[in-house]
């Protein structure tokens, strides 16, 4: 099916994103890339937020600026030629994998491209490979989602329509045919079907375009919509059969997670709901059944060299993934996500980056509830300045902790009843409003 071309926009294409960090004064929370996430597009649209998410709502629209000033990205954008000779094809490596030259025989160091397409490769879990950081097909993409999703959610929250431009803008960059991305990740990395998961962030993506969709973003034409639709019905058809989709779909840890959540938010862009229904039944009747253990232990993400950053990865794969009538599903051991949530808070971080498990734990509290305050107190103790975070707007209903950071929104709810009843986000629940 040929696609039909976006709208041409006469803007210049950054050759780099520039360290992100808010200087300014204010409550905002310095700039965090959230791994996945999925919000609830009606809530967001409906703008009936809880009273204490003043300081939320500020992030969202402070992290909206300042990503709006990185962009655009392009696939394009790459200092080295993928093996197709097509610089439309994505390309990374795999962070992991290192060069092993031993075996070739040479009495001198190798130029890079030899060392690349001679050497076979070896892992080495954990420990990044520096060439990683000379192909960043990987970083522009999740900066693209990052800026387009913030932006969507600035635009429900207030309805600028600079912030629906901003998204529409990126949106179209990326994905207009002069330099939009034509294979799939796993076809242009150079490591494994591990690729695959360098397209994560699309649930935020998918996201910000129900938002623009259902909120009849002026900025939302017809055109574009079509042209995604298009772009996304491609991919599924490329990701369910191509080989080296399908082993990341056969990986039973977090590539496994996320390869479903990331089919479910191109079945949503293209408008197959029943399809996304059924990737994600697929899941939490597959993989999910074997990834916690009675005690909460994810082995799988426990057995890694970060065990702490991938027990938390892995949970926010499942709950960006969730939203249908999983909540409360559990796997062959008897035990579910919060039991998951419950046994990583009890593991210290070590060396390693405490805050990750922070998002995933205001999921699982708006959801199932703080009855006792353990997630609030958690926080709190750790973060005092968690109710500014941006997850803290949807993860509700939740406690602030009497904490200045959340202050009063310029958005709140006057329901009173609406904090009383928890919200359900995730890919599911696009679906679930969608079929009503």
């Amino acid at each position: 099916m040929p696609q039909k071309p976006l709208p041409t926009l006469q803007m210049p294409l950054r050759a780099s994103v520039r360290t992100l960090s808010l200087t300014e004064s204010g409550p905002a929370q310095a700039f965090t890339s959230y791994p996945n996430e999925f919000v609830n597009p009606n809530y967001m649209l409906a703008r009936n937020y809880p009273g204490n998410t003043g300081g939320a709502q500020f992030s969202i629209l402070k992290w909206a600026d300042l990503l709006a000033g990185q962009g655009p990205w392009t696939v394009i954008d790459k200092p080295v030629v993928p093996p197709s000779g097509d610089l439309h094809d994505y390309m990374s490596w795999s962070p992991y994998s290192w060069p092993n030259c031993s075996a070739l025989g040479n009495t001198t160091e190798l130029p890079l491209p030899q060392v690349w397409s001679n050497c076979p490769y070896y892992l080495r879990d954990g420990l990044f490979n520096p060439d990683v950081r000379m192909i960043n097909n990987t970083g522009h993409f999740n900066a693209m989602a990052d800026a387009v999703w913030m932006n969507s959610l600035a635009w429900a929250m207030t309805g600028i329509n600079r912030y629906a431009q901003n998204a529409v803008t990126f949106i179209n960059v990326w994905f207009h045919p002069e330099h939009q991305m034509r294979r799939g990740p796993g076809k242009g990395q150079i490591g494994a079907h591990t690729g695959e998961l360098d397209l994560k962030c699309m649930a935020k993506v998918a996201n910000a375009i129900l938002i623009l969709r259902n909120g009849n973003s002026a900025f939302w034409t017809q055109d574009l919509d079509d042209a995604m639709v298009n772009w996304c019905t491609r991919f599924v058809g490329w990701v369910t059969s191509y080989w080296i989709a399908l082993e990341e779909a056969a990986a039973k840890n977090n590539h496994g997670s996320y390869y479903y959540a990331q089919l479910a938010s191109h079945q949503l862009i293209a408008k197959d709901i029943e399809g996304a229904r059924a990737t994600i039944e697929t899941y939490f009747n597959t993989i999910y059944m074997n990834q916690i253990t009675a005690t909460g232990e994810q082995p799988l993400e426990a057995r890694r060299t970060r065990p702490y950053h991938y027990r938390a990865y892995n949970l926010i794969a499942m709950i960006s993934t969730i939203g249908l009538n999983f909540w409360n599903w559990t796997g062959y051991a008897g035990a579910g996500i919060k039991d998951a949530l419950d046994f990583a808070m009890t593991i210290p971080p070590g060396h390693e980056t405490a805050s990750e498990l922070y998002q995933p734990m205001a999921s699982v509290a708006g959801q199932y509830g703080d009855p006792d305050g353990k997630y609030a107190s958690f926080l709190a103790n750790v973060d005092s300045r968690y109710p500014s975070a941006p997850y803290f707007l949807w993860c509700q209903p939740f406690s602030e902790s009497g904490l200045a950071a959340a202050r009063p929104g310029f958005l709140d709810s006057t329901d009173a009843s609406f904090v009383a009843r928890p919200l359900s986000s995730g890919l599911g629940s696009a679906v679930n409003a969608i079929l009503q």
